[in-house]
């Protein structure tokens, strides 16, 4: 194992098992230059690493610092349901269906639909726990018609299997974009913030095979709990 794995391996080992806590700070760059006889920069590459996977964050002047022992990682090029993603987090999570109901599209919403106003919508609202912790709020906005049947036990598991599986419906692609934005009073009451100003939204218009908008979704994630992951190529 080179010695940038090595420190990486075992910084990691550390911080999953909780032996540095979140906010404690990681050894310094000339400690673990000592102990392992590296390279400011081999030092240097495997916190950039713990920082790009979401598990440290450093602060000039300070020091680097434990952000969270088990970061949701979102693969920017997928669609992927949170069922499909959650078994790499552990045994300790959760959902609760906080909201199911259906009503006509109009207002704002109009805007994030290719459907006519008018038409059916049903609304699932859905806090993800990890850990003990509601860490992601999915607001989830189906097209009635062209996804029919949904109910709270539908809702609670998995919606993408009960529509490529019961409806043999094939979900094509979507079109998405991240940002943060300030916390809002529904991030307020679902979330556990623990102070957190602004939240991470990743917002989904989501197509079948034939071209049809069959949902828009809304996934407000805490920001402790959240990186992303791309492959980019030149």
């Amino acid at each position: 194992m080179s010695k940038y794995n090595q420190i990486y391996t075992d910084l990691l080992a550390s911080i999953t098992t909780e032996r540095l806590a979140r906010g404690a700070r990681l050894p310094s760059e000339t400690q673990l230059m000592a102990t392992y006889e590296a390279s400011r920069g081999t030092v240097r590459k495997a916190i950039e690493q713990l920082q790009e996977r979401g598990f440290a964050q450093k602060i000039h002047g300070k020091g680097t610092f434990v952000l969270s022992s088990s970061p949701i990682e979102f693969q920017l090029g997928g669609i992927v349901s949170f069922q499909e993603t959650y078994p790499r987090l552990g045994d300790n999570v959760s959902t609760e269906v906080v909201e199911f109901t259906q009503f006509p599209l109009e207002g704002a919403l109009c805007e994030k639909f290719d459907v006519e106003a008018g038409s059916l919508i049903t609304r699932i609202k859905r806090v993800r726990h990890i850990d003990g912790k509601r860490v992601i709020l999915d607001i989830n906005h189906f097209v009635s018609d062209l996804i029919p049947g949904l109910d709270q036990e539908i809702a609670q598991h998995s919606i993408y299997a009960y529509i490529e599986q019961t409806l043999n419906l094939q979900i094509s692609y979507a079109q998405r974009t991240i940002e943060a934005v300030p916390r809002s009073k529904n991030d307020q009451q679902h979330l556990d913030l623990e102070g957190q100003s602004h939240v991470i939204v990743v917002s989904n218009q989501t197509f079948l095979q034939d071209g049809r908008q069959f949902e828009y979704t809304e996934s407000r994630h805490t920001l402790d709990k959240f990186y992303f992951s791309d492959v980019a190529r030149r």
